[in-house]
């Protein structure tokens, strides 16, 4: 007789009852924060040529869009803000007008729709007419950090007085989540929560983001403050900072590309990890599924089952709205 194997893990497959039944990594609706793009005027809703299905909306048709998601399960949301252009100055004043674009709209959203969770996103760049995360040099073109910290607190405070449940510090400026922390502590808003972008990558995957919001770098690129993308050590001193700092959560961005930072990240802390699955992974999906040559919906799930199992707690995706109606499906 041949000599067969003795264990065999095909017997934990043989059915789908089974399969059901031992699988490790399971997404929920729960899991998604939905990045929303925001931009002036009425009645707007103009579709992303390089996001298919993506939309940038007017305040008024983004209420709707946030009724139509809570009604799928989806309660956080992740606003970003297309700023006219006119509104940009160096050192983005626009981004603490509370009577402005985004502001507004945050208020308008929390006061509607109460129970849903908002992150907003704490960086210059689409407010600056440099297009960078902090202020620019005028003379070196260097990104000045420390004088950005003060730009971006009042950043974050405004959103906060907006009714941000969460500030998403996206602009790697060294310092930032304390500093952010102590000013908002300092005004009476302690309860607000951080979640900082512990391991931003300057990545080729943000495009099509860019894109959308009109807020690429004027000159240079961002790779004196973005992280190096062949690095993971250094994600684990920007994770030990943040939590020295007073973050409440880290993140990870982009994720698919990143999915053994996101297991480093996981293996050491005990904050909740989140990962950013950004527009140019969204957009390597659609394009192929256009073309016939790979199942969008199912190759959608496989990425975000891929992120959950790598250890994120909660995933930034710009498929929440499909992947929700997959899941309502069973």
């Amino acid at each position: 007789m041949p000599n067969v194997p003795t264990h065999r893990p095909r017997r934990n497959r043989k059915s789908q009852v089974i399969r059901d039944m031992v699988q490790e990594t399971h997404l929920a609706t729960h899991d998604f924060i939905y990045p929303i793009f925001i931009t002036e005027g009425q009645n707007q809703q103009i579709e992303i040529k390089s996001m298919p299905g993506i939309h940038r909306f007017s305040a008024d048709r983004v209420i709707d869009e946030i009724g139509r998601c809570v009604e799928l399960g989806i309660k956080s949301f992740a606003p970003f803000p297309q700023v006219n252009e006119a509104l940009k100055d160096r050192l983005a004043r626009e981004s603490a007008n509370m009577d402005g674009l985004y502001l507004k709209t945050v208020a308008d959203i929390k006061r509607q729709f109460p129970d849903v969770v908002l992150m907003t996103d704490v960086a210059m760049d689409p407010y600056s007419s440099d297009g960078h995360d902090g202020i620019v040099d005028a003379e070196s073109g260097e990104i000045l950090n420390d004088a950005s910290l003060e730009v971006l607190g009042q950043m974050a405070l405004a959103q906060a007085r907006a009714g941000a449940d969460i500030i998403g510090p996206s602009d790697m400026m060294d310092g930032r989540v304390a500093w952010i922390r102590d000013v908002l502590d300092s005004n009476g808003f302690s309860g607000v929560s951080i979640m900082s972008y512990t391991a931003k990558y300057a990545s080729a995957f943000y495009g099509p983001f860019r894109d959308a919001l009109d807020s690429a770098p004027k000159k240079g690129d961002k790779k004196s403050y973005q992280m190096n993308p062949a690095n993971r050590r250094e994600a684990l001193r920007e994770l030990a900072l943040d939590e020295q700092e007073g973050a409440d959560m880290v993140m990870i961005k982009p994720a698919l590309s990143y999915l053994d930072v996101i297991r480093e990240v996981r293996d050491n802390t005990q904050l909740p990890v989140t990962a950013y699955n950004v527009s140019g992974e969204y957009a390597m999906v659609k394009a192929a599924a256009q073309q016939g040559w790979l199942d969008g919906e199912k190759t959608m799930m496989e990425v975000l089952t891929s992120i959950k199992r790598a250890g994120a707690d909660a995933i930034l995706t710009y498929f929440a709205k499909e992947a929700a109606e997959v899941l309502r499906r069973g």
